[in-house]
């Protein structure tokens, strides 16, 4: 889920949603957070990406998206940003915020 070869841009090509989370390793916040979106990723598999993105190795990223602050997660549509947040998230509120998009 976390690789840092991930190739963003052929994910935001696809039909299909993607929400990225950037995160920090070693931040307790981020740690937390990429457990509910791993749950997410697999109750949304077949309808939408959820893929974590290490910000510390992914800088160039971080700056293209205007992300400061861990964790951040910002969701594509049509490979645009359609949301973008920052800070832990409860489940349910990521979830129904994919499901707005899909």
């Amino acid at each position: 889920m976390t690789p840092n070869n991930i190739n963003l841009s052929q994910l935001l090509a696809e039909a299909k949603p993607t929400l990225v989370e950037f995160y920090r390793p070693g931040c307790a916040k981020c740690e937390e957070s990429l457990a509910t979106l791993e749950q997410l990723r697999q109750r949304l598999a077949d309808k939408a990406n959820v893929v974590a993105v290490d910000g510390t190795a992914n800088q160039d990223l971080m700056k293209a998206y205007k992300v400061d602050s861990y964790p951040t997660y910002v969701l594509f549509k049509d490979g645009a940003v359609a949301w973008k947040d920052s800070g832990a998230k409860p489940f349910g509120e990521l979830e129904h915020m994919v499901r707005d998009f899909i």
